[in-house]
């Protein structure tokens, strides 16, 4: 990974990402910043649940990636790396990595089986997927119309996805539990794709 890559995934903020213009498997992804701050929080698991399953069916849907899923990992990698810290003393934290961990895992192979296709080079930047020609209208009433189109999203930006996705999980090797089934599975599955 390229260092403007790894700044930019260690420095931008949630307020950063537009959001709203960003597709995902059932529309937009203008409610992420919230389900977010409830993974954040770790306060209630019933509202941890709640939050952690929009993201997650909206981030991935039958092996597939959406606009805002390499975005989304960013700040579910933080949230891991909380959790992580603070799971010795926080049932909560530690209910969430597991849930992580188990969501990584379906990402990674996504990425895995999506790198055996043919494909195209991924775009120069992670940030270049936030390049106006890329982003949805402000309206969601052409929404419709685009989904309609033969190429929704243009190749290098689809398959940016999937490589700036694993970018991110790459980053939670390091704080991965060899001891914990889970985060093993998730290690073999990045470490495979890596070689």
């Amino acid at each position: 990974m390229n260092a403007t890559t790894q700044t930019y995934i260690e420095t931008v903020k949630v307020s950063d990402i537009p959001w709203h213009r960003l597709t995902t498997t059932y529309g937009r992804a203008t409610d992420f910043p919230a389900h977010l701050e409830v993974l954040w929080d770790m306060k209630d698991v019933d509202a941890i649940d709640a939050a952690g399953e929009e993201l997650a069916q909206n981030i991935e849907h039958q092996s597939t990636l959406w606009h805002a899923t390499p975005f989304a990992l960013i700040f579910l990698l933080r949230i891991f790396k909380k959790a992580v810290e603070e799971q010795g003393h926080n049932e909560i934290a530690r209910y969430l990595v597991k849930e992580l961990a188990e969501l990584f895992i379906i990402i990674a192979e996504c990425i895995r089986d999506g790198l055996m296709l043919e494909h195209v080079d991924q775009l120069s930047n992670f940030e270049d997927m936030l390049n106006e020609e890329y982003l949805w209208l402000e309206e969601y009433d052409e929404d419709v119309l685009r989904y309609e189109e033969e190429e929704v999203f243009p190749d290098d930006l689809f398959f940016s996805f999937y490589y700036y996705s694993l970018q991110v999980l790459l980053l939670c090797k390091p704080l991965l539990d060899k001891n914990n089934k889970y985060e093993v599975t998730l290690l073999e599955l990045l470490t495979e794709i890596e070689n």
